[in-house]
């Protein structure tokens, strides 16, 4: 029996190390005001405490790690102009950063925003430099908004850095300085973690530069729900690694690393009843995050594949339960994907499958939620191949599915081959007469689906906003958006009206 526990006691052993709060780093980020990265969080988890940790088990692992790490993340601020934006509740920066002006709560929504000074940040956040030429990899809501990024190395030099893209859907984002031989840390294959698996956050929170802090991966293939109902993901890929290493503000974009100071996540949220650490943390898995930056820099924007299936997550009971009340049925709860229907263009629906499959399995990947097929898919490209197996009627078939793009394209593209709407950002929705009376106008479309950090976004435009004229010519459809930017190349001038009939002129640099 003693011999058992002895063999058992270092498995045991769970701790923190937490990061520490300073006044001194509260007061440079401003009392009241949050200017450093609030990454995302909800409110929905318990409060929690942790026993002390005892290194001895560990030894000089994470020192190593440390040395490794430290010297490969940065700080990144991101300066940007704050004029005539909406509500907070509709700007995403201060979901993500607080609001830098003070003060602004849910009962002030509707107050008119302040410029920020030039020479201040309206936020900060971290990134990691994953290549000796100058790439780093961070959040797309650190970088969100801004006309200026700096990156401060942890040798105190800074650049300015220029963003090569961003990812809504998976919260990635890649920039670019100007150097070289720089420190760098490697991707490690982020499906070998295990769950217990000690690991080091390294970022820099509330102002800490360099902070170093050690938990354990606590779960696998989360899915919070956080890109979808605080972003502007309009296909979120959600497959957090969970740890309870000590993450707070200013930690989004710096690196989860294994023992070896291998990259296995990019930090991007915290679970909290307060916005600051209580005990979970949650990481972009590695494979993810690579394969997204690796498509930004060959093709400057993502290939994302898609299996074409409306589905519904037989693990989640409420939705089960809504399900089952709304359609008279009666599914069972359990694990795996039903599948409700199929969109146009469906590559499942080629390959054989059926309303009232149940997906178990894409290819080696065991898929028990919504989760788990979100990161098996989005990891794809069009015109991938991928095995999918499903129980039809209680038996186990498999077909082989191609995956497509939205457009039901099998090839990747390039920012070329984008329509004039995606390449700025934006939907436009025609505007009956009784409107354009109403608001006194001869012409307008409805912006709508505005992508975060788009150029309609970065030119102060949120969903339904009225775009009256580009280029001093009147717009009353999608189609007139399309055709007088078709092949434009310099400046677009626009003219738009807020929610308070407020109206504006801006211009952007067409893609």
């Amino acid at each position: 029996m003693k011999s058992t526990l002895k063999k058992l006691l270092p498995f045991a052993v769970v701790g923190v190390i937490s990061g520490a709060t300073t006044v001194g780093a509260i007061q440079y980020l401003g009392h009241n005001s949050n200017n450093g990265d609030q990454s995302y969080f909800t409110t929905s988890a318990p409060n929690t405490s942790f026993a002390g940790m005892n290194t001895g088990a560990v030894g000089d692992d994470f020192v190593k790690a440390a040395k490794t790490t430290v010297p490969a993340v940065v700080t990144i601020k991101n300066y940007q102009s704050r004029t005539a934006s909406r509500a907070s509740e509709q700007d995403l920066f201060d979901f993500f950063f607080g609001d830098p002006f003070g003060g602004r709560g849910q009962g002030q929504q509707r107050q008119k925003q302040q410029q920020a000074p030039d020479n201040m940040p309206s936020g900060m956040g971290s990134g990691v430099i994953i290549s000796p030429d100058g790439y780093i990899i961070s959040n797309n809501h650190v970088v969100a908004g801004a006309n200026k990024l700096e990156v401060v190395l942890s040798n105190k030099k800074s650049y300015i850095a220029t963003l090569v893209g961003t990812d809504p859907n998976t919260d990635i984002s890649l920039l670019k300085i100007e150097e070289k031989g720089l420190p760098y840390l490697n991707f490690a294959n982020s499906d070998n973690i295990d769950v217990g698996q000690w690991v080091l956050a390294v970022g820099n929170p509330l102002g800490l530069n360099s902070t170093v802090t050690a938990g354990i991966v606590s779960a696998k293939g989360r899915g919070i729900g956080i890109l979808s109902s605080q972003g502007k993901a309009a296909n979120p890929i959600e497959s957090f690694i969970q740890t309870d290493a000590a993450i707070n503000p200013g930690n989004s974009g710096g690196a989860l690393v294994n023992t070896n100071g291998e990259l296995i996540g990019i930090n991007s949220a915290i679970q909290s009843t307060t916005g600051y650490y209580q005990g979970y943390g949650f990481a972009v898995p590695s494979n993810l995050a690579r394969k997204i930056v690796e498509d930004i820099k060959k093709f400057g924007i993502v290939q994302r594949g898609f299996l074409g299936v409306q589905s519904l997550d037989l693990s989640n009971d409420q939705l089960v339960t809504s399900y089952n009340q709304q359609y008279k049925t009666n599914l069972k709860i359990g694990s795996g994907i039903y599948i409700t229907g199929f969109g146009e263009n469906s590559g499942a629906e080629d390959a054989g499958l059926k309303k009232g499959d149940v997906i178990t399995k894409v290819d080696t990947y065991d898929i028990t939620d919504f989760a788990d097929l979100s990161m098996s898919i989005g990891s794809k490209r069009p015109g991938d191949k991928v095995q999918v197996t499903y129980l039809r009627n209680g038996k186990e078939g498999t077909t082989t599915v191609t995956l497509r793009d939205q457009k039901g394209g099998t090839s990747t593209r390039t920012k070329a081959d984008l329509s004039v709407t995606e390449k700025i950002g934006s939907e436009f929705q025609s505007i009956d007469d009784r409107t354009k009376a109403y608001y006194g106008l001869n012409s307008g479309v409805v912006a709508k689906n505005v992508i975060e950090g788009s150029e309609m976004a970065k030119a102060g435009i949120v969903d339904g906003y009225i775009i009256t004229e580009i280029n001093g010519k009147p717009v009353n459809s999608q189609k007139d958006v399309e055709s007088l930017l078709n092949k434009f190349s310099g400046t677009a001038q626009i003219k738009y009206m807020d929610d308070y009939g407020r109206n504006y002129q801006r211009g952007f640099k067409m893609p």
